[in-house]
């Protein structure tokens, strides 16, 4: 395992020491649009000879560019593209519907849910849902479980939930998702509400699943300069940000960020999927640095980490879906 100061761990050197387990999975990763943080992390472990690399997103032909690049610089390794619209649950039902309809893929080894959308302006999903809830842990809420029965057909399945630190910003708004439609809202708490409920999912996963050998986790990356932020005024927004830090009390606001490169970005992807050291006590567990987060040390929100709140955003997800997960 990487020592325990390990911000500076990349991506490509834990692929290196995990080829051996990594090759041959079966591995589904959302969120691979090039420059953004998924099609980093697929075409890193394509160096391990992975069995299958299905990569999802909701542009068919951004996600063919990662399709393409990967073929370019691993020939070898199959692939499989995914239209996948997490804004819409019908859309997710209809992507779901396709994953189990592959009679020549029984079983996914890991599931990496990491598309994501940050600090957007506001706005409902088809379904009524602030769209940052919705994308960010609705979608992948119900994808995650309609594809469940492939998950649990693999030797030692894996749920990764690519979560954020901004949790700090927002526990889950349980009577006002949708910030009293639109009056009150606040784009950086309405990601910290997502971001919350990202581990709050991996949390119930490891719980209601574990007996049968699900192991589930959440993570923060790191801060990256990739495309999930294309769309932000980085004078404008992340000062708004900063702001909210300093408003709620955190040292964020006060701070400057500590970017990290792609490939170190990438690092606790690979470590949350793939290293065993998390197997015998660490199911559930919210990651940064490629290791299991600090709550002394580390920004770790007792909200994001409570599994009275984890039951609840459970069955507020099933109510928001419309159907129940009984496991």
């Amino acid at each position: 395992m990487p020592s325990q100061d390990n911000a500076q761990t990349t991506g490509s050197e834990l692929v290196q020491e995990l080829a051996d387990i990594i090759k041959g999975k079966v591995i589904l990763t959302t969120g691979v649009s090039p420059g953004g943080l998924g099609a980093f992390f697929v075409e890193a472990i394509a160096a391990a000879n992975p069995g299958l690399l299905i990569v999802a997103g909701r542009n068919l032909d951004k996600v063919q560019q990662t399709v393409d690049n990967l073929a370019k610089s691993h020939p070898g390794v199959k692939t499989r593209p995914l239209r996948l619209d997490l804004i819409s649950l019908a859309a997710v039902r209809e992507a779901a519907a396709e994953v189990n309809a592959w009679d020549d893929v029984p079983f996914i080894d890991v599931l990496v849910n990491n598309a994501g959308v940050m600090a957007t302006p506001y706005a409902l999903s088809p379904d009524g849902v602030e769209s940052q809830f919705a994308i960010n842990h609705l979608g992948h809420f119900l994808f995650t479980n309609l594809i469940m029965g492939k998950l649990l057909a693999a030797s030692k399945p894996r749920v990764v939930n690519v979560s954020s630190d901004g949790h700090r910003l927002s526990p889950i708004r349980f009577d006002d998702l949708n910030f009293h439609g639109g009056e009150t809202y606040n784009k950086a708490r309405a990601y910290g509400q997502a971001k919350t409920a990202n581990m709050l999912m991996a949390l119930s996963l490891a719980e209601k699943l574990g007996k049968k050998g699900l192991q589930a986790y959440s993570l923060h990356p790191g801060v990256i300069h990739t495309n999930l932020a294309n769309h932000l005024d980085w004078n404008v927004d992340f000062e708004a940000l900063h702001a909210e830090d300093r408003a709620q009390g955190h040292r964020q606001g006060w701070e400057g960020f500590k970017f990290k490169t792609p490939d170190q970005g990438i690092a606790t992807h690979v470590f949350a999927a793939f290293h065993p050291s998390l197997e015998a006590d660490h199911n559930g567990a919210y990651l940064q640095d490629a290791r299991v987060a600090d709550p002394w040390t580390d920004t770790v929100l007792p909200w994001g980490t409570s599994p009275i709140e984890a039951e609840k955003l459970w069955r507020l997800s099933e109510k928001l879906v419309g159907q129940e997960f009984k496991y």
